[in-house]
C-alpha cells in the first residue's frame, strides 16, 4: 500500500533550524505563513504555480523598471544569450569531453562546448579553460584542490580589502581542509601589505598565494606577489569574479600574464553572463588536475544551456569588449567624483576613489554599510556591504557600475545618478517613507534606459 501524501503544511512548513540568523529566520516564516494553508489536507498547486509566475513577474518589475542596480555582483545578460538558457539545452547530459562522450546525441552540444572554450581562451589569453563550473565558489574550491592537499598553508587578503569568503574558513579553503592566514593589507594600494607578505610567506611556507577580492579599487600587484611565491615554491591563484570585466576589456593588466598559475572568476558579475564559474590557467599540470577535477571528479554532468550563454557572452566581448570595460571605468570615476561633490565620504586610495568599475563609501554615519544599503532600497537604489580598512565589519556601502554601463549610461547621466544617492542617503539614517520621492524619481531614471548595450548587433 502506497503512503499517504505528507499534508500541506508538512510539505512546505519548514523545520527548526536554530542557526538561523533572526533576519532570515523572520522572512521565511512571513513568506510560508502568507501561503494559503488553510486547507492542510491539500495542497493548491495551481495557485502557488501562479503565485511563481507572478514573483517572477514581480522580479523584472523591481530590476527592469523600477530599481537602479549600483551592486556589482550582479548585471544584465545579452538577451540573445539569456533565451539559450530556455533553449531545450539545459536538460542534456553531457558528460566528458567533446569527441569522447558518455552519452549520445550530443554532437551539436560539443561543438558549443569547443567554441565556448575556444572564446575564453582567446579573450583572456589563457592556454587552457575549465568552463564547466557552477560558480565561482566552486571555481575556487577547484583551484584549492588542484594546487593544495587538506592541511596545507595558504595566505589569503583579509576581509578588510574585501577578502572573500571562499577563501576562509567558513567557505571552500576551510571546508576543504586548509591552513589559512589571512596577511596584513596595505590600506593605500587596497591590496596586500608586500613586506608584511613576504615575512609571513617565510614564517609559514604556504602552497598557495590568493590575491583578488570583492572590492578592488587599483591593480593588484601580481607580478611582485609572483617573485615573493617563487621564494617558497608557492603557487598564485587571482580571483577575478569581480575584476575579470576589467581583464576581459584590457583597462587591467591580466594575472596570468603577470605571472599567477590560475584565474577563476564568476561569469556574471562584470562579465554580464550567466551564473557560472570560470577557471584559466598556462600550465598544463594544473590544467590536466582541473579537468579531472570537474570529470569524473565534482562536475560530470553540467549545465550546457549555460555554457551556450555563456559563450555568446565571451564572443560580445570578443566583439566590444574594451568600450565596455572602459564605460565602467568612465562611469565609476564620474560618480566617485560627483558624490564626494555632494559630500559623501568615500573611501579614497593613494590614487583616488576608484580605478576600476567599483568605488565604496565609509557608511559609519549610517550605522554602517548593511543600514546604508538598506535606506538605498527604499529609493529603489541597490547596492550591499563590504569591509574597509580598519573599521568595523562591513562598515563599507559598495557601489559599482557593470550593470548601469550596460543599460547605456555614460558620465553625462552621472550627475543625476549621484544626485539621487545623495538625497536618499542625506542626513543620516532615514525613515522609508521619506525617501518615496527618491524612489520615484529613481524609477523615472531607470525606465529610461531599457535595453542592453555593448552587445553584437
Amino acid at each position: 500500500m502506497a503512503p499517504s501524501p505528507p499534508s500541506a503544511l508538512t510539505a512546505l512548513a519548514p523545520g527548526a533550524r536554530s542557526w538561523l540568523a533572526a533576519p532570515a529566520a523572520a522572512r521565511e516564516a512571513e513568506i510560508v505563513a502568507a501561503l494559503d494553508l488553510a486547507d492542510r489536507a491539500a495542497l493548491d498547486l495551481a495557485a502557488l504555480d501562479r503565485r511563481i509566475h507572478h514573483l517572477i513577474e514581480r522580479n523584472r518589475e523591481i530590476h527592469d523598471r523600477e530599481c537602479i542596480n549600483l551592486n556589482p555582483a550582479s548585471n544584465v545578460m545579452n538577451p540573445r544569450a539569456e533565451a539559450v538558457l530556455a533553449a531545450g539545452l539545459t536538460t542534456r547530459a553531457s558528460l566528458g569531453h567533446p569527441g569522447d562522450k558518455y552519452e549520445m546525441g550530443l554532437e551539436a552540444i560539443e561543438e558549443i562546448e569547443v567554441i565556448a572554450a575556444e572564446a575564453a581562451r582567446a579573450l583572456f589569453r589563457a592556454e587552457f579553460v575549465e568552463y564547466r563550473v557552477g560558480s565561482g565558489a566552486l571555481a575556487n574550491l577547484y583551484a584549492f584542490m588542484a594546487t593544495c592537499r587538506p592541511g596545507d598553508a595558504i595566505i589569503v587578503p583579509p576581509a578588510e580589502i574585501g577578502g572573500h569568503v571562499t577563501h576562509r574558513d567558513a567557505g571552500a579553503a576551510g571546508w576543504y581542509g586548509l591552513d589559512i592566514h589571512e596577511c596584513r593589507a596595505d590600506a593605500a594600494t587596497f591590496t596586500y601589505d608586500l613586506d608584511a607578505l613576504a615575512e609571513l610567506v617565510e614564517r609559514v611556507r604556504p602552497k598557495l598565494i590568493t590575491i583578488g577580492t570583492s572590492l578592488n579599487l587599483l591593480p593588484h600587484p601580481v607580478a611582485e606577489i609572483r617573485q615573493i611565491a617563487d621564494r617558497v615554491g608557492a603557487r598564485v591563484l587571482f580571483d577575478a569574479a569581480h575584476a575579470c570585466g576589467m581583464i576581459a576589456g584590457g583597462v587591467w593588466p591580466n594575472p596570468i600574464e603577470q605571472g599567477a598559475d590560475l584565474m577563476t572568476m564568476s561569469t556574471y558579475k562584470s562579465l554580464g553572463g550567466p551564473a557560472g564559474g570560470l577557471v584559466v590557467t598556462g600550465d598544463a599540470e594544473l590544467a590536466e588536475r582541473l579537468d579531472a577535477i570537474a570529470y569524473p571528479g565534482l562536475t560530470a554532468n553540467f549545465d550546457v544551456a549555460k555554457t551556450a550563454a555563456l559563450a555568446i557572452t565571451l564572443l560580445d566581448w570578443l566583439a566590444v569588449g574594451p568600450a565596455y570595460a572602459a564605460m565602467m571605468v568612465d562611469t565609476a570615476a564620474a560618480l566617485g567624483g560627483e558624490l564626494e561633490r555632494r559630500g559623501l565620504p568615500l573611501y579614497r586610495t593613494g590614487a583616488g576613489p576608484t580605478t576600476s568599475h567599483q568605488l565604496v563609501v565609509d557608511a559609519a554615519r549610517w550605522g554602517g554599510g548593511h543600514r546604508a544599503a538598506q535606506q538605498l532600497r527604499a529609493a529603489n537604489l541597490l547596492a550591499c556591504a563590504i569591509g574597509l580598512p580598519g573599521a568595523a565589519e562591513g562598515a563599507g556601502l559598495r557601489l559599482g557600475t557593470p550593470e548601469i554601463a550596460r543599460l547605456g549610461m555614460t558620465p553625462e547621466h552621472i550627475p543625476e545618478l549621484a544626485g539621487l544617492i545623495a538625497d536618499a542617503l542625506a542626513g543620516g539614517p532615514a525613515d522609508p517613507a521619506d525617501l518615496a520621492d527618491v524612489a520615484a524619481r529613481t524609477s523615472d531614471l531607470r525606465r529610461r534606459f531599457p535595453t542592453v548595450h555593448f552587445i553584437r548587433t
